[in-house]
């Protein structure tokens, strides 16, 4: 969204002089990428990783501002919640060491900041959800000081008009309310940026598509929400309700939720951001002073400030970025499928399976998009946000006519997509130690079925075998998987003793 939203209220006047500066900056975009204005392949990648602090007991810390503040980083930053933070990796080079190089940037971040964690009894924790959070912990009294969320908030409940409604069944069942968007603050993610050019992004974003849930499937690492166990990946159902802005009679028109996967292929960026200003109503109606259309007649480049406030707001999975860095336009694709952890070395596996498999996939010269339905994609996440490694997909059989039949994910990774990412990150130029060291723990993942979620499950039915109630269990889990984390071993090693 952006660092500098201040909060103020909107008038009928603001909400139509918006609407029309967003029309502007579409056709500002047009214009630019029909004039081949933006930058020039240079194959660069971005990381971020939303974190969460939590207390030597599992219980989550509130206290984002004081840790934020000894760690003095800009590379550091609030997140929606008192009990998270962010950390940005400047972008990088796909190419030679850069994941071993990427590896040693988070170690050292990341290890300072849980020193300076544990100045305020907090530490460092990279989980997708943290098992320990309650609904009390979840209320708008626990939203970072920041002018950007309380306005959301506020615009968020106001545009919904009533509670949002928590519904999720998996292994067990959680239904609850909320009065904010406080329980969007559960979800911590890994963000992966890809800079493309106009002329591959399509290509790019499809392929981001239709691997998403293969990424869930080995990656899976949120299973536990409010005290129940959900699906393996409970963070997508939870983003979609708790940013929910339809009440219940525009959900069943089919109105289309801020959060989605979206519903088809496509064949430019021009076409995500177009839909994003048909489908979905501004909530930040905030005008700059730049004329677009102006700057674009005078030579300039715009910044699209209304575009991109407004695509901070809508929540797509693989979501299409316009930025500007030294004068020059440029597009990226992020990536905001993962959750975040376990281990530095986990998430840099994950990384590289991304940027492999869809640097392979977007090159292919019968894309998998052609003999997938984008439905069957649709489905796929979903199967693999509630079944993680155990999950089957619909993946196009090997072969000209091959139809798409249900695997189950691990055989698919092993036997094709991971080939395939070992191919892209040689395209790449990546190291082929770090290539195989980082895609065999993908490998190991598959071969042991374990990931993140499938390893808290088995360490909470353990706590619960030894007696322990529900929520002392969970604080175990919690308190063995910071342990464990920081010894940086890959999760598919890690013991499943509480060691308590």
């Amino acid at each position: 969204m952006g660092e500098k939203v201040v909060a103020r209220g909107f008038d009928l006047a603001d909400r139509q002089r918006h609407r029309d500066k967003l029309r502007q900056c579409l056709e500002g975009l047009a214009r630019l990428l029909a004039e081949k204005r933006f930058d020039r392949p240079r194959n660069l990648m971005g990381l971020e990783i939303e974190l969460n602090l939590a207390g030597s007991d599992g219980m989550p810390s509130m206290v984002n501002a004081e840790v934020l503040k000894r760690i003095a980083s800009g590379d550091f930053q609030t997140e929606l919640g008192q009990f998270n933070l962010e950390v940005n990796i400047v972008p990088h080079r796909l190419s030679g060491r850069v994941l071993d190089q990427l590896a040693e940037e988070l170690r050292t971040g990341l290890s300072y900041a849980d020193r300076r964690a544990m100045e305020v009894d907090s530490g460092i924790m990279m989980i997708g959800i943290l098992p320990t959070l309650t609904p009390d912990h979840l209320v708008s009294a626990n939203l970072s000081v920041a002018d950007r969320y309380f306005l959301l908030n506020d615009q968020v409940v106001a545009a919904r008009g009533e509670e949002f409604t928590i519904d999720i069944a998996g292994v067990e069942r959680l239904t609850c309310t909320a009065r904010s968007i406080a329980p969007e603050a559960a979800c911590t993610s890994v963000q992966l940026h890809l800079q493309v050019t106009p002329g591959r992004f399509a290509a790019v974003w499809n392929a981001a598509q239709a691997i998403a849930a293969a990424q869930i499937a080995v990656g899976a690492n949120s299973p536990f929400l409010f005290g129940r166990e959900l699906w393996r990946e409970s963070r997508p159902p939870l983003f979609v309700q708790s940013t929910d802005t339809r009440p219940p009679e525009l959900q069943v028109q089919g109105v289309r939720p801020r959060t989605w996967f979206g519903e088809r292929w496509i064949g430019s960026a021009y076409e995500l951001f177009e839909e994003n200003l048909r489908y979905f109503p501004p909530l930040l109606p905030i005008s700059s002073e730049e004329d677009p259309l102006r700057v674009l007649d005078e030579g300039g480049i715009p910044h699209l400030h209304e575009l991109t406030l407004h695509n901070g707001t809508v929540y797509r999975w693989n979501r299409p970025v316009y930025g500007i860095a030294d004068g020059v336009p440029h597009l990226r694709v992020e990536n905001r499928v993962l959750p975040a952890g376990p281990t530095v070395t986990d998430v840099i596996a994950n990384t590289a399976f991304y940027y492999g498999l869809v640097r392979a996939l977007a090159e292919e010269p019968r894309p998998v998009w052609s003999r997938l339905p984008f439905a069957a994609a649709a489905e796929n996440f979903d199967v693999a946000c509630r079944d993680g490694i155990e999950a089957r997909l619909h993946w196009p059989r090997p072969g000209r006519n091959g139809n798409p039949v249900r695997v189950p994910a691990v055989r698919l990774v092993r036997e094709e997509l991971l080939p395939l990412a070992a191919a892209g990150l040689d395209a790449w130029g990546v190291e082929p130690a770090d290539r195989d060291h980082y895609l065999g723990v993908i490998e190991e993942r598959c071969r042991r079925g374990v990931n993140g979620a499938s390893w808290q499950a088995a360490t909470y039915r353990q706590a619960r075998e030894r007696g322990l109630g529900r929520q002392d269990a969970l604080a175990a889990t919690t308190r063995r998987y910071c342990e464990l984390m920081r010894t940086g071993l890959p999760v598919h090693s890690w013991p499943t003793d509480l060691m308590e």
